[in-house]
């Protein structure tokens, strides 16, 4: 194995951002994050000023979603959301942009609504992820390609100060032929494509889809650094089990297809 569990663990925002959570669903959510030692928690606004003192002196960060889950928000209800939830404590900021607007091309709109949220975020020393969500980018948009329509998202977002870009808010559903719905989450084709349409200087994460540590493993190979997982127990837990028996070699596989 190329990775320690540390270096794995550290990829992991452990998502407690379904609508059902209760106040004591969050707090065991949190207190699953400080045990599994991963990267940061990423909570509802409301629950910011709690994760902070649930995960105080754990080492893990808190993150918060902001224009969650659709985008649509008014940007400066976007700058402002995330103004509260940085002086709540916040070490992060996952932001969803206005899809309407990049599809109808309105790319200075796009660009200066990610940079509001960048600008403010960067003021209080956090960190921002701006979500996509390329499950809606399947035909493109704007005259573009869908890949074409992902590579301006990404330059957009790096010119507007972001610090990953990110696949997927998990919660992105596509209605289907037969009247259900479903996504896909995080590609492997994706992850490579926002790679390498960033700089080094700009992460990517990877959200829905990615359900086991050979997922993990993967998104990692593929230059991703980020992960939002409800998963963490099973994935971690995975690690140590193949650890102590001696089979962490060659460990590695594909990202699975649906949920967070």
């Amino acid at each position: 194995m190329k990775y320690s569990y540390s270096d794995l663990a550290k990829m992991i925002d452990h998502s407690l951002l379904h609508p059902t959570m209760t106040d004591g669903d969050l707090e065991a959510g949190c207190k699953l994050a400080a045990q599994y030692q991963v990267a940061s928690v990423c909570i509802k606004p409301y629950a910011v000023k709690q994760a902070v003192e649930w995960l105080r002196g754990s080492g893990v960060l808190v993150g918060c979603v902001i224009g969650f889950p659709h985008g649509n928000s008014a940007t400066e209800s976007k700058r402002y959301e995330t103004e509260l939830a940085c002086k709540d404590g916040a070490n992060e900021i996952d932001m969803v942009v206005n899809l309407g607007k990049a599809l109808s091309g309105d790319w200075s709109y796009v660009e200066a609504d990610v940079k509001a949220v960048c600008d403010e975020a960067h003021k209080h020393g956090a960190k921002v992820k701006v979500i996509f969500e390329n499950d809606y980018l399947t035909n493109g948009g704007a005259g573009l390609i869908s890949d074409d329509f992902k590579r301006k998202l990404c330059e957009l977002c790096e010119r507007a100060g972001a610090d990953w870009v990110k696949t997927s808010t998990g919660y992105g559903f596509v209605k289907q032929a037969d009247g259900s719905y479903n996504y896909k989450g995080a590609t492997e084709h994706d992850l490579a494509l926002m790679r390498a349409s960033c700089s080094p200087k700009v992460q990517v994460k990877a959200a829905g889809g990615v359900r086991d540590l050979d997922g993990l493993i993967k998104v990692r190979d593929l230059g991703g650094s980020r992960c939002g997982a409800t998963a963490t127990a099973a994935m971690m837990d995975d690690y140590r089990k193949r650890e102590a028996a001696g089979t962490l070699a060659g460990a590695g596989g594909k990202i699975g297809s649906g949920g967070y």
